[in-house]
């Protein structure tokens, strides 16, 4: 079977001089899809400052030619974009390089939004307004010292909206909707019932189990 993809790694060092062991780490270079002029022009800023290479997208065809034209080691990508979504992005962008990170921004965060940005490849949800060192300890950026960026005091981050934690909020609070009945949730999620059962397993355990029970008990009383 093929091996783990360490494109993303390769690409962030690059050789001094031919035949020599000695590696020096390139710079990552951003794509950021923002249509806002004040914003973007603010977070390229911000992100130029740190040392970082950076292209600016302001709708998805610039967005696609930008980054076929050299692919993007991260992506900061808007969810609204004009008057649609920029969901539909996300699948295009991971097939120009597998190991791309990207980091769904918005003013309007949810959960029903941030799974669908799940099943299509994001790695981060971030609502707006995010501070950009927020942003890159999304994307677990290397540190601006790695690229040659004095570093700064560093500020309390919120801790990011991991994805997976809020397909696992969705999925609970699904469940308890439904009254503890897995076959109903699993139907209302768009999901295969053992599918469903097999992430209560891994993910929520006993714990999961125990509220799963309560929420039956809640609904047999209603």
């Amino acid at each position: 079977s093929a091996g783990p993809d360490n494109s993303h790694n390769a690409r962030c060092y690059e050789q001094c001089a031919p035949g020599t062991a000695l590696m020096i780490p390139s710079i990552p270079h951003f794509l950021v899809v923002e249509d806002d002029p004040v914003f973007s022009r603010v977070l390229t800023r911000s992100l130029r400052g740190r040392g970082f290479t950076v292209d600016l997208a302001t709708c998805a065809e610039e967005a696609l030619t930008s980054a076929r034209a050299q692919t993007p080691d991260y992506v900061i990508l808007d969810l609204k974009l004009g008057q649609g979504s920029s969901l539909p992005l996300i699948k295009p962008l991971i097939e120009l390089g597998s190991a791309m990170r990207i980091c769904l921004l918005t003013g309007f965060a949810g959960i029903a939004t941030a799974v669908e940005a799940i099943k299509l490849g994001a790695h981060y949800y971030l609502a707006k307004p995010a501070h950009v060192d927020e942003i890159l300890a999304a994307l677990d950026v290397p540190t601006r010292k790695s690229v040659g960026v004095p570093a700064r005091k560093s500020l309390k981050l919120t801790a990011p909206h991991a994805l997976d934690e809020l397909e696992w909020r969705h999925i609970m609070q699904t469940l308890r909707d439904c009254g503890g009945n897995v076959s109903q949730a699993a139907r209302l999620l768009n999901m295969h019932r053992r599918t469903l059962q097999r992430k209560i397993v891994v993910r929520g355990g006993q714990g999961a189990a125990e509220s799963i029970a309560r929420f039956r008990v809640r609904a047999s009383r209603a």
